[in-house]
């Protein structure tokens, strides 16, 4: 039984890591794309200002 308990809290715990292993991987890409897009808009302005 206790063997039983202790594998349920490993895992528990795998499961919150992954969570939020999941969450900051989902952030920093959402934060990358919006840098990307922003590059990409000055980039456009400048060429056709040019």
């Amino acid at each position: 039984m206790h063997t039983l308990v202790w594998w349920a809290v490993v895992l528990v715990i795998l499961w919150v890591v992954a969570r939020v292993f999941l969450a900051v991987t989902s952030f920093v890409l959402h934060v990358l794309l919006v840098i990307a897009g922003i590059m990409l808009v000055v980039w456009l302005v400048q060429r056709f200002a040019a």
